[in-house]
């Protein structure tokens, strides 16, 4: 089984491309909430997945595949192919529905998906390889809302690498919309859940109207975050026996 340390490879990457919907979409003006502004939630999150060569994909190319399930879905999802803007003296954060699509890059690995091992070690090793970051995308405003990167692999498989600006989407939008994708990619005309827009719900209101005090949202602060340092925790059935005592009778 690999190791991080034993696992060393090229990438060769194609030059970044923007993706657009592969039709026209709404030129409009979508908010954001007052949640999404808050500024410990103003980050990009990378991601990867890891697939195994699937003998019924023979013949067909995972990038071409992925690329233009992307443009279909972007049809449905199309404010993810705007940008984010700030908007007036309180700094509103609204998607501007341009249409320019979505940063997606093509990439080949001398690697096999045996070599990353299993488990997959984390913090997963050469991670930015397998997600290029982009010169001046890694900003909230302005910039591409999505990047993806399909690398192939020399056993067949590949790796779908991906990021996500967290203000227009959190981790179960962001799985939405993968699904919508692998559902165009297997064939599918159009996503089986379409997208639902109603931000303004989580809006405070004008006037504001206060009836409680959330001191958690009086002092923002960036916070560092490594998003590849995920520990994962395993808990046997002595820590199971311990934290069961440790609840009220009711709870159990």
């Amino acid at each position: 089984m690999a190791t991080p340390t034993s696992i060393s490879f090229a990438v060769r990457r194609c030059e970044p491309e923007l993706v657009e919907p592969a039709k026209a979409t709404p030129h409009e003006f979508r908010q954001l909430s007052d949640i999404d502004r808050q500024l410990y939630l103003q980050f990009q999150s990378p991601h990867y997945n890891l697939y195994a060569h699937n003998p019924s994909m023979q013949g067909k190319d995972p990038v071409k595949v992925i690329k233009e399930a992307i443009a279909q879905a972007l049809v449905y999802y199309y404010p993810f192919a705007g940008r984010i803007r700030s908007q007036g003296p309180d700094n509103k954060l609204i998607v501007d529905c341009t249409g320019e699509g979505v940063l997606f890059i093509e990439a080949d690995a001398d690697a096999t998906v045996e070599q990353f091992g299993d488990p997959i070690p984390s913090p997963f090793p050469c991670f930015q390889e397998l997600l290029y970051n982009v010169p001046g995308s890694e900003g909230i405003l302005n910039t591409p809302l999505l990047l993806f990167q399909v690398t192939r692999l020399k056993c067949g498989g590949f790796v779908l690498g991906f990021r996500l600006n967290h203000p227009m989407t959190d981790a179960l939008g962001i799985v939405q919309l993968l699904n919508a994708i692998g559902e165009i990619a297997r064939g599918a005309h159009a996503p089986s859940i379409l997208p639902v827009w109603q931000r303004e719900l989580l809006c405070a209101r004008n006037p504001p109207r206060v009836t409680c005090r959330h001191n958690e949202y009086g002092n923002d602060a960036p916070v560092a975050v490594d998003p590849t340092a995920k520990v994962p925790e395993f808990h046997g059935q002595g820590n199971v026996k311990i934290s069961k005592a440790l609840l009220q009778p009711p709870l159990l």
